[in-house]
């Protein structure tokens, strides 16, 4: 089975540069070299991200047009997959660990979908956030958040003694009052 793993994003001018994700592609759009057992396939349109596609042992034997076709396939099975998605949030209960920490990864991770914290301040005005107890710096909480790259996030404030209640949200402008 291929596995496919988008190339990381590259820095302009000292700003990131967010590429597109990758797309169904025909052969004349994109640029196919091999390394050992991955197809690096790169898009002619500089604004769409590469991948590394590993394949195995039977890529030396595929052609461009055989690999590109895998790679398609599997960005329709990831297409298939996400349309049929149905997301459930899991919220850890209230009076368990939130976050646990990952040794391998050296860092702090969330053990669910939801994550009630409080927001403080250091005495340099640094925010300082604080999930079950324990105090993260902008740059640790940061760092956690990367678990979920590519997802997206909602933050909704509420006041600190209703940190377990979900909040009526009313949508519009906060201008208009």
């Amino acid at each position: 089975m291929a596995k496919l793993r988008v190339k990381q994003s590259g820095k302009l001018d000292g700003q990131r540069n967010r590429l597109k994700k990758p797309v169904i592609a025909k052969l004349d759009e994109v640029t196919i070299t091999r390394d050992g057992e991955t197809a690096v396939i790169e898009y002619v349109d500089s604004s769409i991200c590469g991948v590394n596609l590993t394949i195995g042992p039977q890529l030396q034997y595929m052609t461009d047009q055989e690999i590109l076709e895998t790679h398609n396939d599997v960005l329709r099975a990831q297409q298939l997959s996400i349309a049929n998605y149905k997301h459930i949030a899991v919220e850890i209960p209230e009076g368990l660990p939130q976050v646990r920490y990952f040794d391998a990864g050296d860092q702090w991770v969330p053990r669910g979908d939801v994550l009630r914290c409080l927001i403080h301040d250091d005495e340099d005005r640094q925010p300082v956030i604080e999930i079950d107890g324990r105090e993260f710096t902008l740059e640790e909480f940061g760092s956690m958040l990367v678990t979920y790259a590519g997802w997206g996030m909602r933050i909704t404030f509420v006041p600190d003694n209703e940190l377990g209640k979900n909040p009526k949200i009313v949508v519009r402008d906060a201008e208009d009052s």
